[in-house]
Parts: C-alpha cells; structure tokens; sequence
C-alpha cells in the first residue's frame, strides 16, 4: 500500500498580465527605416504621441522611461550610420525611438510549474512553528521560453501554506561581465558545443592562461574582419557565446522576491531557463550560500549551468564541466560529504548518477546510483531536488516515467556518510496524477525541483501537468518507515 499524501488547497497559477518590456529589434534595415520616420515628424508631434505611452505603461512597468531610454541607446551605432547625432535628440524623440524598439513579454502566459523551494534567508519575526520560504518556478510564456521566477510563502505551525500575492511589477537584472576565464576549462567545455576546432585552436592560442571578456572579444572582431566565408564568421560569434554564459545579474534592492525574474541573456540559453533546483548549502564555517543547478537550452543543446547567491538580489552564473555534467537533473547536495562537494545527475538521461567533486563546478566521474526498478519508471528515473538530510539518511525524492509517458513522483533513501549506497527506497509512487492534475500543457505530469521538511512532514511543491504549481504533504515517520519495510521485502 502507498502511503498517505495530503494535497493541500493551495494552486499557483500562471498570470499573464506579469510582464517585462524587452528589446524588439527586426533587423538593421528595418531599423534604420523605422528611425528616418521617426526622425521625420516635428517635436509637437513627437510628444503628442509619446505622452500617452508613457502614461498608459507606466501602470505596467515600474520605470518605463528608463526602459525607452535604454532601447534606444542599444540603436547608436544605427545613428552613427545614418549620420545623426545621438546626443542633440530630445528627450521625447529618444523615448519614442525606444518604444518602437520595444515588446511586452508575457513571462507566465502559457505555464507556472515545477517548482523547488529554500528556506528564506529572513526569518525574523515569525511566531514559533512558522517558517518563510522561497519558491523559485519555472515560468513559461510565448514561444515556450522558459524563465526563473519567484515567490514568497509562509508555512504556519499546522503546515498550513499561504504563498504570498506577487508585487504589481517584474524586473530584470542588470548583467554584470566581469568574469576572469580559465583557458583550460573554457576551450574545453567550447568542444562539447561543437565550435568548429581550427576556430577554437586560433582563438585559444592568442589567449592567456587566465583571460578577461575584453579580450577575448577583441580577438574575436579582429580574427572576424580577416575571416570572409560567412559560416566560419559564425563559429566565432559561438565562442562569444560561451563567453556570455558566465555573468552576474544584480536586482534592485527596492524590488521584492517576486518582482525578479532571471530571463534567458546569453545565446545558448535563448531557448529557456529551465527547472532550477535550489538548495540552501551549509558552509564548513557555519554560514550559508544558495545554489541553484538549472538546464540552459538554445533550442538544440543542453548545458549545465550553476547559479549562486546569499540574498536574492545578487547571483552569479557560470557553466558546469566534465564527464558528469551532461544532460539534465544535477542536484547538489545542501553540504559537503568527505570533504567533498556531492552531485546527483542523470547523464545518459535513464539512469541516477552520483559523483564528488573538489570544486563545485567541475564534474567528473559520475558513478550508477539508481536504475528504473518499478513499472511505473521503466522509462526512467532522476532526481526531483536536492537531496533532504534526515537521522536516517539522505532522502532524495524521484521522479519515475512509466506508461503513457506519466510522471509520478517517488522517494529513495541513501546512506548518510556514503550516499553512494542506497538503504530504501519506496515501490509504489508517493504521488501520482489524480483526475483533476491530468490535464494541462503536458498531460499525466506531476514533476518538482525541490522539497522541504517542516515540523516533521515533508512538503512537496509540484508542477501539475506543466501548467501550475500545487503542494503536498506526507509525515515523516510514515514515509521513513515504507521506505525501510519497502526496501527490506
């Protein structure tokens, strides 16, 4: 028999009226065309019909002339070419400009799901057995582009979950690149992507040990002004974007938790963001740092990618390397076992992998953990967030793929000073879809990013069908004592 879940009445749904004001940008011809007919009209007629734009979206941005602004500063070696002078526009002109090269994006118009959540890092003034979390979710709008969002929720002493309402506005990071580059590393995650090799063996023997962006785009133009055949041109635009996987984004400190949004910005990310696992990882000297492991997709390649932050508002991004690093599903686990930072991982995308690592961003050596065992994963299993420590072990919730391609949502347990050794694991799911969770964008899906336990229960946050989030609860004790009798029959 499974054992008992509760469903709690809780749904996040997607809201399409959650809106960014992103670049629109149509090509350069098209561009310039657009800019003569604006550059046309007299001042009056300008702010004649500037003023209601402004008027009208800035109840749906929170500074939109900024946002005008910027969009027509991105059109100044556009300008140079037509041989207008960027710096005497007025104002108006340069917001109107800007609004012609700018688009709503509708971040949450087509899904809100699979979800992971982490203990917020304010717990101040909260009554005994309350809790305030995170919930990071994957957000999915036109063009099935997917994003990072999050909200803020409170658990009471009776597990009781009240995710709270999202602010009027979304914001994207400012991104920062000011990474230094590993030569070594970098040249060797550039052949997984399959840049052609004479490319990277030119670009690679110009470069230091240690380099910087600027230099390496630098080398970049030039190497391209000499290069005439217009694929070849192209391989080294993809070392460039490599290059823009690495970044920091800074949030302002005026939005809330569910104001950010961390959309796609380098090109082998265009495709999505996809579901990031979360974890609080406990340091060796005391303090805590957030991880997030998440799936960069371009439309044709997956990359491994790892986020970092202490507060919400600060994160720095960067690939992950080697054999393990493959695929989908990394979890990290929340601290280090042996001395060692641990992963779980799903690189031939059937089968649990496990591996240890000295540094966190350097994957190699993934050892077989788990196999589908059960009918209701013989397509396969993989992880559904990071690893929970217990007394008892390192539970790890699963995800299983049976028939009909339904996703039910499982339970192992792993040895606590050598996760490498499975000590229970449960045979029937801990949850499947009901009648009511069949039905969305992907039918017969249940799938979470992360749990959390509270007053002894464990709390499930899952996506329902790729279209909306819903929350679970299971005790403890109960699930502790099926996943040891499980395992020993």
């Amino acid at each position: 028999m499974r054992i008992s879940v509760e469903r709690k009445p809780v749904r996040v749904n997607p809201d399409p009226k959650r809106v960014i004001a992103r670049f629109f940008f149509n090509g350069n011809d098209r561009a310039k065309e657009v800019i003569q007919r604006v550059m046309s009209i007299d001042e009056e007629i300008t702010f004649g019909i500037v003023s209601p734009i402004l008027q009208e979206y800035s109840k749906r941005h929170r500074n939109i002339t900024r946002i005008l602004s910027r969009h027509c500063s991105k059109l100044k070696p556009l300008f140079a070419e037509l041989n207008i002078d960027y710096d005497t526009l007025t104002v108006y002109r340069k917001l109107l400009i800007g609004s012609y090269f700018t688009h709503e994006y509708s971040i949450e118009s087509a899904a809100f799901f699979n979800p992971s959540i982490v203990e917020d890092p304010d717990q101040s003034e909260l009554q005994d057995g309350e809790r305030r979390v995170i919930i990071s979710f994957r957000a999915v709008g036109e063009g099935h582009i997917s994003s990072i969002t999050f909200r803020r929720a409170l658990i009471d002493k009776f597990n009781n979950i009240q995710v709270i309402p999202s602010g009027n506005y979304i914001d994207e990071a400012e991104i920062v690149r000011n990474a230094v580059y590993n030569k070594k590393l970098f040249f060797e995650k550039a052949v997984t992507t399959q840049i052609n090799i004479d490319v990277l063996k030119e670009v690679e023997s110009q470069l230091d040990v240690h380099f910087e962006y600027s230099n390496l785009r630098r080398i970049i133009q030039d190497s391209q002004q000499l290069q005439e055949n217009d694929m070849l041109r192209l391989e080294y635009d993809k070392i460039l974007w490599l290059a823009d996987s690495y970044y920091e984004i800074v949030f302002s400190m005026d939005t809330d938790i569910s104001d950010r949004v961390i959309f796609p910005i380098s090109e082998y990310e265009r495709k999505g963001i996809e579901d990031a696992r979360f974890v609080k990882f406990f340091n060796a000297d005391g303090t805590s740092t957030y991880y997030a492991t998440y799936t960069a997709y371009d439309g044709s390649l997956i990359m491994p990618k790892l986020l970092q932050t202490n507060d919400f508002y600060n994160f720095r991004i960067m690939p992950l390397y080697g054999a393990g690093a493959q695929n989908k599903n990394l979890a990290l686990f929340p601290r280090k076992i042996n001395d060692k930072y641990v992963m779980i991982s799903r690189i031939d995308g059937c089968n649990n992998y496990i591996m240890y690592s000295d540094k966190i961003n350097i994957w190699e050596e993934p050892v077989l953990l788990q196999q589908p065992k059960f009918s209701w994963e013989f397509i396969q299993i993989g992880n559904c967030g990071s690893p929970i420590e217990t007394d008892h072990g390192w539970l790890m919730i699963t995800h299983g793929v049976g028939p009909m391609r339904k996703y039910a949502l499982g339970a192992s347990l792993l040895k606590l000073d050598d996760p490498t050794i499975e000590i229970g694991r449960l045979k029937e799911p801990l949850l499947i879809p009901n009648s009511e969770e069949r039905e969305g964008y992907v039918p017969n899906v249940l799938y979470s990013c992360g749990a959390i336990i509270h007053n002894n229960k464990l709390i499930i946050p899952y996506g329902v069908s790729d279209s909306s989030t819903a929350f679970a609860e299971a005790d403890m004790d109960e699930l502790i004592d099926k996943l040891r009798d499980d395992w020993a029959s």
